[in-house]
């Protein structure tokens, strides 16, 4: 079974242009592919264990192992309408993400954040985010902001996570007042 999609990325799924490829970066046992390809989209699952997501394999979703802190960027030259990214951060390769998109494509970005030490793993600052981190990797790039949090959260677990929604020039549908699914 297949855990719940992220509240954040259920929000922010639908702004996602169509006709495109979806990246699910790090996609861990696939719960943002399988809401992506539920909404119509093209799915690339990439994760370096990839035994979790085999049997979402279709037509419209491909997966891929690859070891995403290799020393050179597997992903060099690949072009997304959106990437998603949860529970993952590896900073030597952040920056190719916005360079990325498609315009009007969008990055949803969900991770852990410095504090989150007091509740548990991940505690090694390496891998949390310093504040303000997404939005500079968004301003850096000249991603415009649509949303952003660093904040507290009680579910699934609690934590500190940062996350924001960012597009490469201007969306192309409306945010959605309420959750997909």
């Amino acid at each position: 079974m297949i855990a719940e999609a992220s509240t954040w990325v259920r929000r922010f799924a639908p702004v996602i242009p169509k006709g495109g490829i979806v990246l699910d970066l790090a996609c861990g046992t696939g719960r943002h592919t399988a809401l992506m390809a539920s909404l119509g989209h093209t799915v690339l699952a990439i994760d370096q264990d990839v035994s979790a997501v085999q049997l979402l394999q279709s037509d419209s979703i491909q997966i891929l192992g690859l070891n995403l802190e290799a020393s050179n960027w597997p992903l060099l030259g690949r072009q997304f309408s959106g990437i998603i990214v949860t529970n993952y951060l590896y900073r030597p390769f952040l920056d190719e993400l916005p360079q990325m998109l498609i315009e009007g494509g969008v990055l949803i970005y969900e991770t852990f954040a410095d504090g989150n030490a007091a509740f548990g793993k991940p505690s090694n600052p390496d891998f949390l985010l310093k504040p303000g981190e997404l939005l500079a990797l968004a301003g850096g790039a000249g991603l415009k902001v649509i949303a952003y949090e660093d904040i507290y959260v009680d579910q699934p677990k609690p934590a500190m996570v940062q996350r924001i929604c960012a597009v490469k020039g201007h969306l192309n549908e409306p945010i959605p007042l309420q959750f997909v699914g």
